[in-house]
Order: structure tokens, then C-alpha cells, then sequence
């Protein structure tokens, strides 16, 4: 199952679980490290609301994030209250309680360190399982392995008190993977599902800048793992995948990538979704980006103080996001579209400015200087100009009750002059606008820095597009640019996340959620799911870049060309894109999505207790068909929606203008977001 229109019929019905208990294992449960905390913690409210208190998290034990994210209780639940105790009778540390998140989901934790007396024997334990050995000095290895064991445990002793209750696991990734072996080796009554977000393998591969998807069939696996010294975690991985009853991963590339690397084909494809907020007033989102992109606006007066030769109001702001993966995240494609895209707007003497943020979390000491004195310069400006207004506000005020029309030239005295004179030659800088915010450690060897370098954008006057890299996680205290990023991200005009290597791809999920064009690529899983169900995404504001199938060059000018495109658009078209984009996020939501789930525990319970449930037909029927269509203001052709060449006409988008009815659209879109899920009611004796 890949997509909506293909989840069964009969699926509408709801799972019966007041006999069933789902547990879901992660390592980032209460613990963020990466996108699947934010997987799991956006789905507890639409899972908790189906199986309410038969819903469990397991994860590890950190004492910061259960005193500030956990509210502890005792197990409503007899069979999880009698594992707690019996494990803490027996030298473990299990707490229990409520992740204060929405949902408020029941946590169970485990104290990894407690219980680390235990690690030998466990290792013991997992080498009879299934012949895999953990190196000493691997300590990452050596704690999924003790938390596995501890989930096992705690899954056994559930399933011995819980008589007449099925139990479903639910393991995310590879940390939590030990835990599905040892269960499966001792024969536990439950049926387990796997869930794979990237493979250990693929990740190292793209990041070494290997042509890794048209060589999927031919490389030597376990060599490859060897080399890399990550052979016990591969071979800790693909076990999990074969003990399975479901295996499931995020996105349809990343299943073809799983088939190969870890050598079984996904039985369901589960996307990542996120919790939309729908605002009451149609175009809240848009005076939200208004307001926070006046605030970016603040930053880049600072910043550029000196050279601001450039009209704010006629400046886009673009940016990339997230871990400081060079290749994977395809910040190397985007530097060089962002050189080709300068050449395109001074050749064109355009009039449009790009400012280019690049929020990638680097090894730094300090803020740079001279940024923070850009700011310093931006404030005391700023209190100048007020102090002036106030004057000239009161002697203009006091002419008026007088009757007379003031002397211009005279409202002003020389003080006036003077602070303002001065205040002009301040912002008179030697130097170019700095190119990062803070002091890189061994900038020297910076892949972004050393790819600047060589394109040469350094911010100079004659540069349409500027460049800032900010290697720090936006932060509302920051003395820099005082934004969070979800306020951050609804003030800039366009997300670019062109990577190589992105089983899903959360950042550009935020955006459409936002309603803030993206750009992302058909090699990560967001970008496939839109191509699958979105007829036009360009017109919808998701530019996909096609980098399976095109030279990194061929790449690199699709992307110059959707960036030239959205420069070229007027102010209105952009708003008209905004809304389309927002459109999108019913798509995203867990509401829907959380489907994908329900078929996965469907299918594990029919494969582990075959004789209590019972699945049919074994491939699913044919099903309404689901596509978001082209909007009616979008010409016809493909080609309509994007730039061909940086040449092409602005006649068809003044035409789309007139075309376009907002009200219209929107209801054409509510009809179809509707459609798969009206599904046909449960044919008689399918599921039982």
C-alpha cells in the first residue's frame, strides 16, 4: 500500500481495541535527536484519541527531560502496572507517567545507566538470538542494546499478566530494533511492527557522494558495511526488518532503498504527518507572514548597514534548514543555482534582491563582531530617528495650534543637524557585510564557506542575491535574529531543501503546513508523496527537483530556473501561491495519514494471530482515485506552472491573475481531500 487511493475498502471500519494494548518503542521518545520525536510526538494526539488508555510509549530515561516533560501517575492499566513493579523488584528503574504533549500519552521509561550491570549477559543473550556481536567501545550500540533488552523484559511480563489482551509493538529504527529480536527469539504472543525512517547504510553512502540510487543493485552490502565499522549495527537492523510481521518505512524511495539494503520489500508505506491548526480567519497565516517578515526585514537592515543599496520591499528571503549535511541535504546544489541565479538577475538588471539564510547547526566560539555591531548600529539608528520625530512631531504640532504653516527649513535646529549627520557617518563600514553571523571553528575547511569562496558571493553591492549562514539554531533569546523558527520560516518567502538523501523531509512539510512555498527534490519521500497526489505541485508552490534522473548539472539549472521563476513573480501572484500552498496541509494532516498506521496494525494482527483476525482480500480492491487537481487558474500545459527558460513570457501569469477565484479553488480542493476517505461500507465476513 503507497498511497491513499489504495488503502482497502472495508479499512473505513475502526479497529475494536478495548482487548488490544499498542506500544510504540523509540529512542527519542521524550528525546529529541532527530525527525522521529517529532514523528512520534505529532501523531500521540491522533493515535490517543483511538486507543486511549491502551496507548503506551516506551523510551529511555534522561532525568532533565522527565522533570520538565513528564508528569509522573501510576498504570491505570493492571498488566503494565504489575511489569513496572516487577522489574523495579528486580534491580531496574522503570518510571511511568504522562508526556505532557497534545494527547498526553502514557510513557513508560527506562533508566539505561541503572541498569547497565546487566550488559554482558544481555550481549549474551542477543549473539544466541541471532549471531550478532557488539564491539566494546561502540557505547551507542551497547545502550540499544540494553534498552532492547529492557523493552523485551517488559513485553514479557505484560503479555503473561495481560490474559485475553493481543498486544501490538510498534519499534522505530534501529535503536529500538534489539528490543523486536530478543522478543521474537523467546516467542512473545505479539505481533510487532518495524518501522524503518532511513537506513544506517543509505545515510553513510550519500554522504560519502556516491551515486547511490542508480548503483542500488550493485553494492557489496556487508563490505560496505565493514568499512565503516557499522557491520554489528547493519546486521542489528536488517534482523529486525526479517523478525518483523510488518515492515514498514516513511516514503516510497526509501522503500526501494530498504529492498536493497536491508533485503525486504516494505509491506506498507507510512508518511510522517504533522497536526495542521487551521486559523478561524481565512488569511491569518498570511498577515503572519506580514508581520515576522518585517522582523527579518529588521535583521537584514543591521546586517547589511552600509550596503543597504538594495529596496527591502522588493527582497525575497530564501532558506535551508537542518542538519549540517553538505551533500545529503544538497546545500552543494543549492550554492551553485544560487551563483547561476546571480548571474540570471544582473544580466537581466533586475531590481529584485535575494537574501539566502542557511540555518545549519556548526561548531562555533562566539558571535561574529561585526554582526553584532550591524545590530547595535540598526538600534541606535532606530532611536535617533525617533527622538527627531518627536521634536519635529511637537513643533509641527504647536504651528498648527498657532494657525501657521511652518517654516520648514526652520523646524529643525542645528543639534538635529548634527545628530543626524552623525548618525549617517556611522553607518560608513570598510568592509563587506560579513557572510556568518558567528566565528566558525576551522572555517578554513567549511564545505558552505570554501563553496562561497570559490562561487564568490560575498555580499558585495553588485550581488542581486546575499548570502548568510547562520550555523546556530533559531532561538527567540538570540541577541542576533530574536525569532523561533516556525516564526522564522512564516516570514520568508521560500524553503529550498533540494537533497539528495531525505527519506521524508519534515522541513518542507512545515512550510506547506504554513503556507510557504517549498522546493524539494523527487529522491526525498515529501516530494514523492506530492508528485503522487498533487496533478501540478509548482502551481501548489512545490517545486520538485528532479535529481534521480537528470546529471547533477541538468539538476542544478532546473532548480537556477525555479528560482529565476519565483523572482520574476509580482507580489500578488505570491499571495495567490501562498493560499494554494496552505491549501495543501489537509493533505499532511494526521487525521489522514494516521491511516497509513491502521492498515499497518491491521496487517500485523491478521500475520501474528491469524486464528482471532483475519484479513481479506490479500491485494487491496481498486478505490476511488485521489489526485489534487491542476487549479482552474493554471493554464492547461505543465509548462504554464514554471519557468522553461529565464526568457519566458510574463504574459500567462497577468492571464492567471484575471483566471484566478480564490473561494472557487479552495472549495474544488475541500471536495477532493474528502474523496479517499469517503470509502464504501464493510463488505459482509471481510474482517473479523
Amino acid at each position: 500500500v503507497t498511497s491513499l487511493s489504495g488503502l482497502p475498502q472495508w479499512e473505513v471500519e475502526e479497529l475494536s481495541v478495548q482487548d488490544l494494548l499498542l506500544f510504540e518503542v523509540s529512542w527519542e521518545v521524550t528525546n529529541k535527536v532527530g525527525g522521529i520525536y517529532t514523528v512520534i510526538q505529532t501523531k500521540a494526539r491522533t493515535t490517543a484519541d483511538e486507543w486511549g488508555d491502551n496507548y503506551f510509549l516506551i523510551g529511555p530515561y534522561f532525568e532533565q527531560n522527565m522533570k520538565t516533560q513528564v508528569e509522573q501517575c501510576e498504570p491505570v492499566h493492571d498488566a503494565v502496572r504489575s511489569a513496572v513493579d516487577t522489574m523495579n523488584k528486580h534491580g531496574c528503574q522503570v518510571h511511568f507517567g504522562r508526556w505532557l504533549i497534545e494527547g498526553s500519552p502514557y510513557v513508560v521509561l527506562f533508566d539505561i545507566g541503572y541498569s547497565a550491570w546487566n550488559l554482558d549477559r544481555w550481549k549474551g543473550d542477543l549473539w544466541e538470538a541471532c549471531n550478532v556481536g557488539i564491539p566494546y567501545h561502540d557505547r551507542e550500540a551497547n545502550d540499544m542494546l540494553i534498552f532492547g533488552s529492557l523493552t523485551a523484559w517488559f513485553l514479557k511480563e505484560v503479555t503473561d499478566y495481560a490474559e485475553g489482551k493481543h498486544v501490538i509493538a510498534h519499534f522505530h529504527e534501529w535503536q529500538a530494533g534489539t528490543g523486536l529480536i530478543l522478543s521474537r527469539a523467546r516467542k512473545l504472543p505479539i505481533a510487532t511492527i518495524f518501522t524503518t525512517h532511513a537506513t544506517l547504510l543509505g545515510r553513510y553512502l550519500c554522504a560519502a557522494n556516491i551515486d547511490f540510487y542508480n548503483h542500488l543493485d550493485k553494492f557489496n552490502i556487508d563490505k560496505e558495511a565493514g568499512e565503516r565499522q557499522i557491520y554489528h549495527r547493519y546486521c542489528m537492523e536488517r534482523a529486525a526488518v526479517h523478525c518483523a510481521h510488518v515492515f514498514t518505512t516513511v516514503s516510497e524511495i526509501t522503500a526501494i532503498e530498504a529492498e536493497h539494503m536491508l533485503r525486504r520489500k516494505p509491506d506498507v508505506i507510512t508518511p510522517n504527518g504533522l497536526n495542521v491548526k487551521k486559523f478561524s480567519a481565512v488569511h491569518e497565516f498570511q498577515n503572519l507572514h506580514a508581520m515576522y517578515k518585517a522582523r527579518i526585514q529588521d535583521f537584514v537592515r543591521g546586517h547589511f548597514y552600509g550596503h543597504l543599496d538594495f529596496d527591502l520591499e522588493k527582497t525575497l528571503f530564501l532558506f535551508i534548514a537542518g542538519r549540517y549535511e553538505f551533500s545529503n541535504k544538497g546545500a552543494d546544489i543549492f550554492l551553485e543555482s544560487l551563483s547561476r541565479l546571480n548571474f540570471l538577475l544582473r544580466m537581466h538588471k533586475s531590481d529584485i534582491t535575494v537574501v539566502v539564510f542557511f540555518i545549519m547547526p556548526a561548531k562555533t566560539n562566539n558571535f561574529n563582531v561585526e554582526t553584532l555591531k550591524g545590530q547595535a548600529v540598526r538600534k541606535q539608528l532606530w532611536d535617533i530617528a525617533h527622538s527627531v520625530k518627536e521634536k519635529f512631531g511637537k513643533k509641527l504640532y504647536d504651528a498648527l495650534l498657532r494657525g501657521e504653516i511652518p517654516d520648514m527649513n526652520n523646524i529643525l535646529d542645528r543639534d538635529d543637524l548634527t545628530i543626524m549627520k552623525r548618525a549617517i557617518f556611522s553607518t560608513q563600514r570598510q568592509s563587506l557585510p560579513p557572510v556568518t553571523t558567528h566565528n566558525m571553528i576551522d572555517d578554513s575547511t567549511d564545505p558552505i564557506l570554501n563553496t562561497i569562496r570559490r562561487i564568490g558571493l560575498f555580499n558585495s553591492r553588485t550581488d542581486r542575491v546575499k548570502v548568510i549562514l547562520h550555523p546556530e539554531f533559531l532561538s527567540s533569546t538570540s541577541p542576533l535574529l530574536p525569532m523561533d523558527y516556525e516564526e522564522f520560516v512564516r516570514g520568508c518567502h521560500l524553503g529550498v531543501f533540494p537533497s539528495y538523501y531525505e527519506p521524508w523531509g519534515y522541513t518542507p512539510a512545515e512550510c506547506t503546513v504554513m503556507g510557504i512555498p517549498s522546493v524539494t527534490t523527487n529522491l526525498s519521500g515529501f516530494g514523492c508523496f506530492m508528485q503522487e497526489h498533487v496533478a501540478d505541485p509548482t502551481a501548489y508552490g512545490i517545486y520538485i527537483v528532479d535529481r534521480r534522473f537528470r546529471s547533477p548539472d541538468d539538476s542544478c539549472n532546473q532548480l537556477t530556473q525555479f528560482l529565476y521563476g519565483f523572482c520574476k513573480q509580482s507580489r500578488r501572484q505570491r499571495i495567490i501561491q501562498r493560499n494554494r500552498t496552505e491549501r495543501l496541509s489537509d493533505l499532511l494532516d494526521w487525521r489522514y495519514l494516521g491511516r497509513y498506521y491502521q492498515h499497518a496494525r491491521h496487517l500485523t494482527l491478521s500475520r501474528a494471530f491469524p486464528d482471532r483476525f483475519h484479513m481479506e482480500p490479500t491485494s487491496p480492491p481498486t478505490t476511488e482515485g485521489f489526485k489534487y487537481p491542476r487549479p482552474s487558474s493554471v493554464p492547461p500545459s505543465p509548462s504554464g506552472s514554471q519557468v522553461s527558460s529565464p526568457q519566458s513570457s510574463d504574459v500567462e501569469d497577468e492571464d492567471e491573475d484575471e483566471r484566478y477565484d480564490e473561494e472557487e479553488e479552495a472549495e474544488r480542493d475541500r471536495i477532493n481531500i474528502k474523496s479517499p476517505f469517503s470509502l464504501g461500507h464493510v463488505p459482509h465476513g471481510k474482517k473479523k
